[in-house]
């Protein structure tokens, strides 16, 4: 494969505010949901007026806008596909990422000129069917999480070159194939293949035998309950010339429903690694605080999936919970004057070592000598959310750069 392939960094985005953090932060483009026909309900997600509001900001920068209409569709569903592909269309969508092959050919004839994604939840991980996707209308495949390096260079190699090929590099890993889970239905009735999941894999589980009901015993032989379905998160920030490589065209980040800090820092590690790389493809060398960025946001543990193979450790035990080191405390608002202008998110008090998260560069450390108030009071702790403060400070940081303390 070329190594002059110039990769995409995806970003994904919530609502308007991850939005346009993701965009701050360097996403190449973003990709979305909206009300109905997503994978995930549990965002905030986007009605066409918001949508076409999202459209109009990352387009003025130079970024492109996916809409996630991956759902299986009922029926009933189907009837809803051309009035939602329109208004997606007029709302300055750039391409669909679609699930379904009955979906896909309706896009192709109500909205010919809608760019085509097809889905990770399709489950593809053979060049047969990539290409026959490819000859079907689609633009670009995302491969199933499963599918190994080796195995997509040689996808890479038997598809068109105008096909492009997506894949999941960070962010939260299914127990099951390509996300096809039936737990969360199956116990509590919410359609994980409608976005609607409950994350049973993230339980804790016990075996309890018939004929003793009310003793649990652990599967494993430790104190406790056992998380036995409980993956870990993807991390693949050190590997980006691998990536690009095997043909990769964009590099999907997941994270819908996660926090505005989460994307901006997670795609602020993948943009600064990809900057790097072009910098010095072949003597490609990721700097230690671009990974470190990955670990100063809430995940589990890390794993590089199966990008090497079948990961060995790939589920974590012990717990279903997160690692967490660091607290937001406060976003710039503006920097003149010797003083940086603030919105505090979190407390943090006189005295504090903050360090600032900066779009595209290494973040900066410095100790809180003094705070005002909005009314120029001088005091010595913020504790009120979203007060406004300032801090003196001898420097300038963009807007929507980030302060944050270790926990």
């Amino acid at each position: 494969m070329s190594n002059l392939l110039i990769p995409e960094v995806l970003a994904p985005a919530g609502d308007m505010e991850r939005l346009e953090y993701a965009i701050r932060y360097g996403a190449d483009a973003v990709y979305l949901g909206g009300k109905t026909m997503g994978m995930r309900t549990a965002s905030q997600n986007f009605d066409f007026d918001q949508m076409k509001k999202a459209c109009d900001y990352a387009h003025a920068r130079g970024v492109k806008v996916y809409l996630t209409c991956n759902i299986l569709p009922n029926n009933k569903e189907v009837d809803a596909l051309p009035e939602y592909f329109r208004a997606a269309e007029a709302a300055g969508i750039d391409a669909l990422i679609i699930a379904d092959i009955g979906t896909l050919m309706e896009a192709k004839r109500v909205v010919p000129d809608m760019e085509i994604h097809m889905s990770t939840q399709v489950g593809i991980v053979n060049y047969m069917t990539a290409r026959e996707l490819y000859n079907m209308g689609a633009k670009r495949i995302v491969l199933a999480r499963e599918v190994p390096l080796d195995e997509i260079r040689q996808i890479r190699d038997k598809t068109p070159p105008e096909m492009e090929i997506e894949c999941f590099v960070h962010g939260a890993m299914c127990v099951s194939f390509s996300g096809r889970c039936l737990l969360s239905q199956y116990l509590v009735g919410r359609h994980a293949n409608r976005g609607e999941c409950a994350q049973p894999c993230r339980w804790a589980y016990h075996l309890v035998e018939e004929k003793r009901p009310g003793q649990y015993f652990p599967i494993v032989e430790e104190d406790g309950a056992t998380y036995i379905l409980n993956a870990k998160d993807m991390n693949m920030v050190r590997h980006i010339d691998k990536l690009v490589d095997a043909g990769i065209n964009s590099l999907k980040i997941e994270g819908r429903a996660k926090s505005f800090y989460y994307v901006a820092c997670v795609t602020n590690a993948y943009r600064s690694a990809v900057d790097h790389y072009l910098k010095d493809r072949n003597g490609f060398v990721l700097p230690e605080w671009i990974d470190e960025e990955t670990r100063k946001v809430s995940h589990r543990q890390y794993t590089e999936g199966f990008y090497f193979g079948p990961p060995e450790n790939g589920q974590y035990h012990e717990t279903g919970g997160y690692v967490r080191s660091w607290d937001v405390v406060a976003v710039v608002d503006k920097c003149e004057n010797g003083k940086m202008h603030l919105t505090q998110r979190n407390k943090f008090s006189v005295g504090d070592e903050v360090e600032i998260m900066i779009p595209r560069q290494q973040p900066v450390r410095f100790t809180v000598k003094e705070m005002f108030n909005e009314a120029g009071e001088s005091i010595t702790a913020a504790p009120h959310a979203m007060m406004k403060l300032t801090i003196p400070f001898d420097g300038s940081f963009p807007e929507g750069s980030i302060l944050r303390v270790q926990k």
